[in-house]
Order: C-alpha cells, then structure tokens, then sequence
C-alpha cells in the first residue's frame, strides 16, 4: 500500500503546503551541510555557509512577504501594503547579500566559497520538493 494512497494531489491543501515544506527544509539542509562543511573544510567556510544560509531563508521570507504585499495591493483586499516599503525591502536583501560578502571576505577568502554556497540553499531545497512532489505523482499513479 503506497504512503500516497489517500493523498489528493489536485487539492490545493497539499500545494499550498509546499511553502512549509521548502522552509523546512531549508532549515534541515543548512545545519546538516553546515556541519558536513565544518567536517570536511574547517570553522571558516561553515561559518560562510551558515551566513549564507541565514541570509538565504531571510531572503525567502522576505520575498514571500513582499510577493503577498503585491498580490494583496493588486486584488486591494485586507491590509495593504505601501509601495515604497515593498521596494525598499527589496532593495535592503541585496544590500544586506552584498555588506556579508564584504565582511566575509575581509575574513577569509576561504569563507566567501561557503556564503556563495549558503545563497543557494532555496534551489536545493526546491529541488527536494519537487522530488517529493514527483515521487508522491508516480507513488499516486497519476
């Protein structure tokens, strides 16, 4: 008997779902490939990883809040957001991205590899959920 069997995969509980899920996961990825770094190339490069991770899932945050601002000021529904607070959080993720590359390469250059590498955690935990999502369709039959 599949995991899936009771699973509706059109129902929107279980897309709306996949928000959590990739939060999740990019909490679970980046202490596990925090401490693999630590393991494998030492205190500096985890340390630049960790730091892209945080500002990684600061940026997701961010960027899932300002794209519910949006969508709330185009359908004028509820609260509405101003404009300029939308653009300057916008602005203030990159700035932020751009001040920690600074400092940590002022550190080592080492750890600079590791902030790179942290930015990218929300790529790797989409991929997981679309493989789950794959997995659940083929586990489904659909």
């Amino acid at each position: 008997m599949s995991p899936f069997a009771g699973l509706d995969l059109t129902s929107e509980q279980f897309f709306e779902g996949a928000l959590t899920r990739i939060e999740h996961l990019m909490v679970v990825l980046g202490f596990g490939v925090t401490v693999t770094f630590l393991a494998l190339w030492g205190w500096r490069v985890a340390l630049g990883f960790a730091v892209g991770a945080a500002i990684a899932y600061l940026n997701f945050f961010w960027l899932k809040r300002m794209v519910a601002a949006v969508a709330d000021r185009v359908t004028q529904s509820g609260h509405s957001e101003s404009g300029t607070g939308v653009i300057i959080r916008f602005l203030l993720r990159y700035t932020l991205m751009g001040l920690a590359a600074c400092a940590i390469l002022s550190v080592s250059p080492a750890s600079l590899k590791g902030l790179f590498a942290g930015i990218f955690l929300p790529v790797a935990a989409i991929a997981c959920e679309a493989a789950y999502q794959a997995y659940a369709a083929l586990a489904k039959g659909v």
